[in-house]
């Protein structure tokens, strides 16, 4: 691996990083899921949803899974009683 692979991988973590953060801050403002968060970035920003797949972090999918399931769109799994 060269330098230049090391470059790109951490531009990219730290742009997932922003891109996150980002609509972590539309979420909480809006009001809204993380899901329509990612939609209304995208219609704002004029970008393809799809193409965004790669700048969501393992914490944003999770939260966008939980929304899903909260919203039926999932099944909801089994949780232990805490």
């Amino acid at each position: 691996m060269n330098s230049n692979d090391t470059n790109l991988n951490s531009e990219t973590v730290q742009t997932a990083k922003k891109f996150s953060l980002n609509i972590e801050h539309i979420a909480k403002d809006k009001k809204i899921s993380h899901m329509d968060a990612v939609l209304d970035y995208c219609f704002v920003n004029n970008i393809e949803p799809d193409t965004v797949g790669r700048l969501i972090t393992k914490g944003l999918k999770e939260k966008i899974e939980a929304n899903a399931r909260e919203l039926n769109y999932l099944e909801r799994q089994a949780q232990l009683p805490i």
